[in-house]
């Protein structure tokens, strides 16, 4: 099933909360959306292995992704290596998108920076005649292929965005995709022997659309999400820029 966008995260809920206003901006245009996840995040102080699965497919049906895959890599051990570059390859060559939105190329969790190197290798190897991969269902051979763009989305470091994307208009059903994942951010019905965690209080969800504003205040926007790109960033009609 080739895809327009295929967003890749670390973790579940790492793309609700970093880049979905810019998925559900392009779905609502008729753009197709693949959801990747490295992990299962089952080191999450909150919830278990289940209950993200769960969160993780109820945002997806919300958004109007395609599908949803979990590469089950280990969280928080993960490694750089043959083994898990291809995995991403596969998904890369099975899903053909002309766009890879990935995780900070540097951030608070280490699994994030992480990912985002993960990801820009695995694109490099993705359009190589050489590497062989197959697809594990039907067993054929995945043809090389390569995205026009790897975008890197912003999450809690402050990084200056490379390219800002307007999402005035879809900020209420973006809180509603990060509130699927009940079990890791505010909720004033969870338990109140809960553990408490940087993600579970209402000042960082407050957070994460002031950093929506900020970004989109410059560029005229009322919300806007950020984005980095290791290839500059051009136009053949400056016309074309808001």
């Amino acid at each position: 099933m080739k895809v327009d966008i295929l967003a890749i995260g670390a973790h579940p809920d790492d793309v609700e909360l970093s880049c979905s206003g810019t998925l559900l901006s392009q779905i609502a245009k008729g753009r197709t959306v693949g959801l990747v996840d490295l992990t299962k995040g089952e080191l999450g102080t909150r919830g278990t292995i289940h209950t993200r699965f769960e969160e993780a497919e109820n945002a997806r049906k919300l958004m109007g992704a395609v599908f949803r895959t979990n590469l089950n890599m280990p969280d928080g051990f993960f490694e750089h290596n043959q083994e898990n570059l291809l995995k991403v390859v596969r998904v890369i060559r099975k899903h053909q998108p002309n766009y890879i939105f990935a995780n900070a190329i540097n951030d608070r969790h280490p699994d994030h920076g992480k990912g985002a190197k993960l990801v820009d290798h695995a694109v490099f190897l993705s359009g190589l005649e050489k590497v062989q991969v197959f697809d594990d269902i039907n067993g054929e051979e995945l043809m090389p292929w390569r995205p026009k763009r790897v975008l890197h989305y912003i999450q809690d470091y402050y990084i200056d965005p490379d390219i800002v994307v307007d999402i005035s208009g879809f900020e209420d059903k973006k809180k509603e995709l990060i509130m699927c994942f009940k079990t890791q951010f505010y909720n004033p019905d969870a338990p109140k022997d809960e553990p408490q965690t940087p993600i579970s209080t209402i000042e960082f969800l407050e957070n994460v659309f002031a950093r929506n504003r900020d970004f989109g205040r410059p560029a005229g926007y009322s919300f806007a999400e950020g984005f980095t790109s290791p290839k500059f960033i051009g136009t053949k009609d400056i016309f074309n820029l808001d």
